[in-house]
């Protein structure tokens, strides 16, 4: 529920960047891993390349955040050009450090979850929707549950989140969108 001071809403800081109406109303799979947060923030961004190239960048969060490596990463960079197979995605399989992969579906969405973090329990869907042959939309869903101790902090996570999946999602756009262009040049690779 938006906070109102008298008949003005207050901005929620940090709860959406760039998700329509409809994309806030949508279902996602991380509303079946915890069907009851507490908090709820949607991030969304279109992307020049197809769904399967966009996936297969989705993939490399199994290595790596994509987002301030020197935060999130202990300095180190995530890899600028895509591994092999991190795309084959299982259930179980760890993404992000913190992160386990509880669903996925191909080419669509992927969503991890974490039961226990320093904000508490955090469930997460990317979702990749086609736009036309060679373009699409990543639309991101969080959904968190606090601890006890951690109710306090409550508005610190969107914030926070909303700067480093910000990051994230136009890192990822850049790389796919320069593979992409790469194969459609005559002298450039295969990207899918």
């Amino acid at each position: 529920m938006r906070p109102w001071i008298g008949s003005v809403p207050v901005p929620r800081i940090g709860y959406t960047w760039g998700e329509t109406e409809a994309e806030r109303a949508a279902w996602y799979p991380c509303d079946d891993v915890m069907p009851e947060p507490e908090q709820s923030a949607y991030r969304a961004i279109d992307v020049d390349a197809p769904a399967p190239l966009v996936w297969r960048w989705l993939g490399q969060l199994r290595v790596a955040p994509y987002s301030y490596d020197w935060i999130d990463n202990w300095g180190r960079r995530s890899p600028r050009e895509l591994t092999p197979g991190l795309e084959d995605v299982a259930l179980g399989q760890r993404a992000m450090i913190m992160f386990e992969i509880a669903g996925f579906e191909p080419d669509r969405s992927l969503t991890l979850h974490a039961k226990k973090s320093v904000f508490g329990e955090v469930a997460v869907t990317y979702r990749i929707v086609p736009r036309a042959d060679e373009m699409s939309r990543i639309t991101v869903k969080v959904v968190v549950r606090y601890p006890r101790v951690a109710r306090l902090m409550r508005h610190v996570p969107p914030l926070g989140d909303l700067v480093m999946m910000r990051k994230q999602l136009r890192t990822l756009k850049k790389l796919a969108e320069r593979d992409h262009d790469r194969g459609r040049r005559p002298d450039g690779g295969s990207t899918s």
